[in-house]
């Protein structure tokens, strides 16, 4: 989830559960309010009425309209002294209508001036304060929505405006890549932590670089430095072995000196091959297609390995396997899985070469399982341990096929080793 969206949303949130607390809040004050001015007016309707009684006894045989209804009752003098005023809610019948309606109604107590107690009940329709606060909760219910959308949306485009340079700092990250040097990045910004952030990234990415060339030469050098000594101490070992004088077995010892300098000379060069790939060296790429590859190698291929009489089987789709990668780097992922699977084959064994127009599968005959996990790791050799092998071969392959987004995997079916080249928007589908 983006971090806008995070932010947004838990901004959100909280706002609505704020408004909702204050929405309940205000609607219990605005109705604390209208109780307390209906009672209010309960009050002075109840002294206008006791005001007259005192004055004109008659009012007491007499009761009140339809929206405003008293009553007068007399009671007991041990009741008037200790009675006291109450306001509570009911309802009245109406004949006309056939229903209960919702009232106000409030009991007092007042002595006339011949010292009878009398109870006055005072009672005030609120229907229109029902219907008052109906329209409050309609009203109050749209603003409260209006107000929620519009500081959503405010929050929303306050919060974009925020967040910009660190987006615009994201896309710059997008641009680096290995071997190129750091773009410029303008991401002028009031924000403190945003400004430090980009300075930082932009010193990281050019310490990056220059760490980068730095190794890139140190490899150079090294692989250079290796390659004159080690082809100086093979010509010398040459020269020692046309001497004359030389035992059965000093030749021996000579050819297995010999030998293992030229493992070294091939595993300095794989090395050095294994290194320019994994830091993106190769930077120039072009459709490839691999069938084409497969038919330059295979016949020289087999004409190596052909003291194996290794069978092979070869399988085309209906269109060609065509691959985003560097020529030579593509050319050396194919030769390298086709020599593994020569190389490693049992004599009069099968060879299976299936190519699709998303796929390339090379399949041969093996003894038991490999350890996928291992295979692709350097210097990893199988059970039969073969010492020509350096073990960098199919740790090469892996490299390139990451740098072509292609995967590259393992298994085993059927008694046969199978080597899977995929591309990786296929694989994710």
């Amino acid at each position: 989830m983006k971090l806008l969206h995070y932010t947004y949303r838990k901004l959100s949130l909280l706002l609505f559960l704020l408004m909702a607390v204050w929405g309940v809040l205000f609607y219990y004050a605005i109705i604390d309010e209208v109780v307390d001015e209906t009672d209010d007016t309960l009050e002075n309707y109840a002294d206008i009425l006791i005001e007259s009684a005192l004055l004109d006894p008659s009012v007491l045989d007499t009761s009140g309209s339809l929206m405003s209804t008293y009553k007068f009752r007399p009671i007991s003098e041990e009741e008037g002294r200790d009675y006291s005023q109450v306001f509570y809610d009911s309802t009245v019948y109406i004949e006309l209508e056939d229903e209960d309606e919702p009232v106000r109604a409030m009991r007092t107590a007042f002595r006339m001036p011949d010292g009878q107690y009398y109870e006055l009940t005072l009672m005030i329709s609120i229907l229109e304060r029902d219907d008052m606060v109906e329209a409050m909760l309609w009203y109050l219910g749209a603003l409260f929505l209006l107000f929620l959308i519009c500081t959503s949306v405010g929050i929303r485009l306050v919060l974009k405006g925020v967040f910009r340079p660190l987006h615009k700092l994201l896309d710059w990250l997008q641009l680096i890549q290995p071997g190129k040097a750091v773009p410029a990045l303008n991401n002028p910004t009031k924000i403190n932590e945003f400004r430090q952030l980009s300075d930082a990234a932009v010193d990281m990415g050019n310490r990056s670089y220059k760490a980068y060339e730095e190794q890139k030469q140190f490899i150079e050098n090294a692989s250079h430095e290796l390659q004159t000594p080690l082809a100086i101490v093979r010509g010398k070992v040459e020269l020692l072995a046309e001497s004359e004088g030389l035992t059965e077995q000093q030749m021996e010892a000579l050819d297995e000196i010999y030998s293992t300098l030229g493992r070294a000379v091939k595993l300095n060069k794989s090395l050095l091959l294994l290194s320019r790939i994994e830091n993106g060296q190769y930077t120039e790429r072009e459709d490839v297609p691999v069938d084409e590859i497969l038919d330059e190698l295979l016949p020289d291929l087999m004409d190596i390995y052909e003291h194996k009489q290794v069978h092979l089987t070869r399988e085309r789709g209906e269109q060609p396997f065509v691959i985003r990668c560097n020529h030579s780097l593509a050319q050396i992922l194919i030769s390298n899985l086709l020599k593994n699977s020569l190389f490693h084959n049992r004599e009069g064994g099968e060879l299976q070469i299936i190519t699709t127009p998303d796929t390339l599968s090379i399949k041969n005959t093996g003894d038991a399982p490999l350890d996928g996990e291992k295979l692709f790791r350097r210097f990893y050799h199988g059970a039969d341990g073969k010492k020509d092998s350096t073990g960098l071969g199919l740790a090469i392959a892996r490299s390139i096929a990451l740098s072509a987004s292609l995967s590259l995997t393992y298994e085993w079916q059927d008694g046969m080793h199978c080597f899977r080249l995929v591309k990786e928007n296929k694989k994710n589908r």
